[in-house]
């Protein structure tokens, strides 16, 4: 196979980059607060324990607060995810 210089060398830079780019991903510290997952049912239903068994099963370090918003067909729970502080 025939490599054509050009791609060559966009592979060879590609290579060249990637480590830098693992550090920087590596720099991060997310979460650094709770997380919040906002659940449409109500408690001890099957979307409930799942969130909750998600949670036990992700450990990131921090704590996972479940939030159940019943009611609306799942439209308060909408709403209180759009009016929720961005945080990345």
């Amino acid at each position: 196979m025939k490599l054509p210089r050009r791609k060559f060398l966009h592979l060879a830079a590609s290579a060249a980059a990637l480590p830098a780019v693992s550090r920087i991903a590596w720099a991060q510290t997310y979460p650094n607060r709770p997380v919040r997952v906002i659940v449409g049912f109500a408690s001890g239903g099957a979307a409930d324990i799942m969130a909750r068994l998600v949670g036990q099963w992700l450990r990131l370090g921090q704590p996972f607060v479940i939030d159940n918003r019943p009611g609306g067909g799942g439209n308060i729970a909408t709403e209180a995810g759009v009016r929720a502080p961005a945080d990345g």
